[in-house]
């Protein structure tokens, strides 16, 4: 084929998503912890890492069901097409066995 399968488009997507998404979460986790080292007192600088450090776990749990998402969305539609292409070749199939079949019947129908 010269063109791409959907599921291998979706997979490439998806992974151009997470690395825009890590790197976003990566600037704001860098964002919040030159806030920390600017903070005046010792209990806004703790917050502000704490901060930091959440959103940077938060951040990757999103990406990774973001990454899920698209494997299971990728996944799902190689199935479909694999069992649309073997349900066409079963169809394809059965009329001719059912026409190779009649066509003795017929035969036999008009020499008695």
């Amino acid at each position: 084929m010269a063109d791409p399968d959907l599921d291998v488009v979706i997979r490439q997507i998806a992974k151009a998503q997470n690395k825009t998404l890590t790197a976003a979460i990566k600037k704001r986790r860098d964002q919040i912890m030159a806030r920390a080292a600017k903070a005046k007192d010792r209990q806004a600088r703790d917050q502000l890492r704490l901060v930091a450090r959440s959103t940077m776990e938060l951040g990757a749990a999103a990406a990774r069901r973001l990454q899920n998402s698209a494997e299971i969305a990728a996944d799902s539609y190689a199935r479909a097409i694999r069992n649309a292409v073997e349900d066409a070749a079963k169809l394809a199939a059965k009329p001719a066995k059912k026409a190779a079949k009649a066509k003795p019947a017929k035969k036999s129908a008009k020499g008695a």
